[in-house]
């Protein structure tokens, strides 16, 4: 055998790198975990203005929520990307904040002068507790879910959240200058940024691209004067967040249920998202890992009432993030989570980071969410459509149901108020009714694959 040979049986092998679990250097975890952040924050901040705007509370108490959110934000998302044991955390690049889905059944509940705000906190605490003890449940629906389902659910998910872009890129929904020339014109240049940014620079830049492409818009938008830092001068540079700040918790058995309920199909739209995510990093999610990060949901909602926030899931923003970067490493989603703490405690600071302006957002907003839409597409492209029709059958009923809320508003709106938060949850729809075609079709195979993948 020559020498060259021996070298070349000698040569130590490279191990494979686990992306998920890899560890960047601290400069580089720094940016990615803020572009996590300023990706999810305009949504995470939206809850509590919209129940503080709704309810007529007053602008201190409207201060400690938003803090109070983000605080909690960053909390469960330490707890989900870091885990505790086998019980709890999915530990994966997840960002969690609060539910647009439990909004308008929060409103009712807080509208209630009997109830109010201490009603919600109740509901919210009592529904995360309920959630949490039958969450093993869910985790036995997997079978469920073959490929044909879950590229459906994805699909829909990233169907969804693309209205929240395009609502970002024309200056936000209930602004009144909504779809102004200069709003679309400075989301086309971040979408621009983007893209050239991709294209032309490598490595860590290229990483950061949507992070470059939203200081880009920023700058644009304060040449324009289109930054409003209202609210500055009058925040506190440093504030504790305490449980309960603004009273004892009240629980109502009918707004109990009713967030529970939420929190189910909160649940099921979850489901998705970390079988999105598993797709993305290539680290495919069974059962235990649904039951584990769902238990975080559970446990967030809990910890969200105490500290007068509201409930918790995955935000869907995040997960086209993670596909856009390519940048799987779940301790990024950690130092997010760390600075959503910071932000909760320095309130100048949150207001600063929440002075970016929609359409700035929009334009990456385009790009992230249409990453999950291609996720679903391309696990959808796996499935077996020869001979008869029934997976087409399949894809085409569950993706137009998923999309009537979207398209049509006032679609449901003759149907029973009780039913109004699934009916307008297209994710769940979707999910509901590819399960059950799927069931009809294909029948149900708990030991191995559908046909229909």
């Amino acid at each position: 055998m020559s020498n060259h040979s021996v070298d070349q049986a000698q040569e130590p092998v490279k191990p494979v790198i686990d992306e998920v679990e890899e560890i960047l250097p601290a400069g580089k975890l720094m940016m990615l975990g803020l572009q996590h952040v300023l990706v999810m924050y305009a949504g995470a901040v939206a809850v509590p203005l919209v129940i503080g705007d709704r309810l007529g509370l007053s602008k201190e108490v409207v201060t400690l929520l938003i803090s109070s959110d983000l605080f909690c934000c960053g909390i469960v998302t330490l707890l989900q990307c870091i885990g505790i044991g086998k019980f709890a955390g999915i530990r994966l690049p997840v960002i969690m904040s609060v539910t647009f889905a439990a909004v308008t059944p929060m409103l009712a509940i807080g509208a209630n002068p009997d109830i109010g705000l201490m009603g919600i906190f109740g509901a919210t605490i009592a529904a995360g507790v309920l959630t949490t003890l039958i969450v093993t449940l869910m985790g036995k629906l997997m079978p469920l879910f073959p490929n044909m389902v879950t590229g459906i659910v994805i699909t829909s998910i990233g169907l969804s959240i693309m209205q929240v872009g395009i609502d970002w890129a024309a200056g936000g929904k209930g602004n009144p200058e909504y779809g102004h020339p200069l709003y679309l014109g400075i989301s086309f240049a971040v979408l621009l940024s983007i893209l050239f940014i991709t294209k032309f620079c490598k490595g860590f830049l290229c990483n950061i691209s949507v992070l470059l492409g939203i200081i880009f818009g920023f700058v644009l938008s304060l040449m324009c004067n289109e930054v409003s830092f209202d609210g500055y001068a009058d925040a506190p540079w440093f504030k504790l967040v305490t449980p309960m700040a603004l009273g004892t918790p009240t629980f109502e058995p009918i707004s109990i249920i009713t967030l529970s309920v939420v929190l189910l199909i909160v649940f099921i739209e979850s489901m998705g998202m970390f079988l999105a995510l598993g797709e993305i990093v290539g680290r495919p999610v069974g059962k235990d890992d649904i039951v584990r990060g769902l238990r975080v949901d559970g446990i967030g909602t809990v910890i969200g009432g105490l500290f007068n926030s509201f409930p918790h899931t995955s935000f869907s923003q995040n997960v086209g993030l993670v596909g856009v970067t390519k940048v799987h490493s779940r301790w990024v989603c950690v130092v997010s989570g760390f600075i959503l703490i910071i932000f909760g405690l320095l309130p100048k600071m949150a207001v600063v980071i929440a002075s970016i302006p929609q359409f700035v957002l929009g334009g990456a907003g385009l790009v992230m969410f249409g990453m999950v839409l291609a996720t679903g597409i391309r696990i959808l492209s796996r499935v077996d459509y020869s001979g008869n029709n029934y997976n087409l059958y399949i894809v085409a009923i569950s993706l137009g149901v998923g999309l009537t809320p979207t398209l049509s508003g006032n679609f449901f709106a003759k149907l029973p108020m009780f039913l109004q938060p699934l009916l307008h949850s297209g994710i769940l729809l979707a999910t509901v009714s590819a399960v059950i075609l799927n069931l009809f079709f294909n029948g149900y195979h708990p030991k191995k694959e559908s046909p229909a993948t």
